[in-house]
């Protein structure tokens, strides 16, 4: 069997064929055949049933591509109607939902959050004045407690879905985050060793994808870049891409994007969850003190950065010359990411 990362799937986007799931920054190119289209259909409907949707229900996904349109496509098949809608502005999604009178919502669990945090500080409106029975959270690692609270303030069942990172489709669902993910079809997912292309039973695994999941990539084994310390509860992401308000940013892109400015000597990108969102941060170090200061280097980085992923990421410069070069650093103030190099994990 092959076992491939998300570089690995960018790397091949020349040669793969069929519909073609590209990542917003085009690092990954996940290849869907038409039986994989069908089966990732039918198991995104799964999961929209065993969160209690059904005929009677008004789906609104608020999710970016390729997923959004997935489910939406799904949900149309499982309820009354479905609209993808994109991850827009909390006043345009509240409009959303009241102009087509949605009884369900699928979004991140951070958009959720911060949709609800908008209703109450901003807009003075009652939750439960938007009549939601269902909510759906998928796409990123919840933070403790998210899906009591939705529950709650809703009123509504909340359902956390696992979904395939390189298309959006679900692939496992809980209830409640104390427990772990249950697959929604057998043979889909499994545990691997992060520095070693084997599978394990426990300990800290890397969640990969088995081939039953993509038949179009064949005897293939997909690494998630997301990892559990037991059992299927990805509660930490490893390698060269980090998630930040559900988008895989590539660490290695960014690496080679400051390597060809002069000056930069290392740097670090800083990413929290203060309020309900993430946030990034780079700052760079420079090996000259004349460029610290230096308005034109600071704007070239931010200009590189700009266009390497849709994920607002601020630039710092670190107020210190710094001549010696050093690989680029990830400082997770949420605790999900655990490091660069799989071989050091574990």
């Amino acid at each position: 069997m092959r076992w491939l990362t998300r570089d690995d799937l960018g790397a091949t986007g020349r040669s793969a064929t069929g519909l073609l799931l590209v990542s917003p920054d085009a690092a990954s190119v996940f290849p869907l055949g038409s039986e994989d289209r069908t089966a990732a259909a039918a198991l995104t409907g799964d999961a929209l049933r065993a969160a209690g949707a059904g005929p009677r229900d008004r789906v609104v996904v608020a999710l970016a591509e390729p997923a959004g349109s997935l489910w939406a496509g799904a949900a149309a098949d499982v309820a009354a109607a479905a609209a993808s809608v994109g991850p827009r502005g909390r006043m345009r999604l509240h409009h959303a939902l009241t102009t087509v009178g949605a009884t369900a919502l699928v979004a991140t669990p951070t958009g959720a959050m911060d949709f609800l945090a908008r209703l109450h500080l901003e807009f003075l409106l009652d939750p439960l004045d938007l009549g939601l029975r269902t909510i759906l959270l998928t796409g990123e690692i919840a933070s403790k407690r998210t899906l009591a609270h939705l529950a709650e303030e809703f009123d509504a069942v909340v359902t956390e879905v696992y979904a395939n990172p390189f298309s959006g489709g679900a692939l496992a669902c809980r209830t409640s985050e104390e427990e772990p993910f249950a697959p929604l079809a057998d043979g889909t997912l499994a545990l691997a060793a992060p520095a070693k292309d084997e599978l394990v039973a426990d300990g800290l695994a890397e969640l990969v994808i088995m081939p039953k999941g993509h038949g179009t990539l064949g005897d293939t084994v997909l690494r998630t870049g997301q990892a559990s310390r037991a059992g299927l509860d990805p509660v930490h992401t490893i390698g060269e891409h980090v998630l930040v308000r559900g988008v895989w940013v590539s660490l290695t892109r960014i690496q080679k994007a400051l390597a060809k400015i002069d000056g930069v000597t290392g740097w670090t990108l800083t990413v929290s969850r203060q309020g309900t969102l993430d946030a990034a941060a780079l700052t760079v170090r420079f090996g000259r003190e004349g460029l610290i200061k230096n308005p034109m280097w600071k704007s070239r980085i931010q200009q590189a950065v700009h266009g390497l992923t849709p994920v607002q990421i601020g630039v710092e410069v670190s107020p210190e010359v710094s001549e010696t070069v050093t690989g680029g650093v990830v400082e997770d103030l949420r605790g999900q990411h655990l490091g660069r190099d799989r071989s050091l994990i574990g």
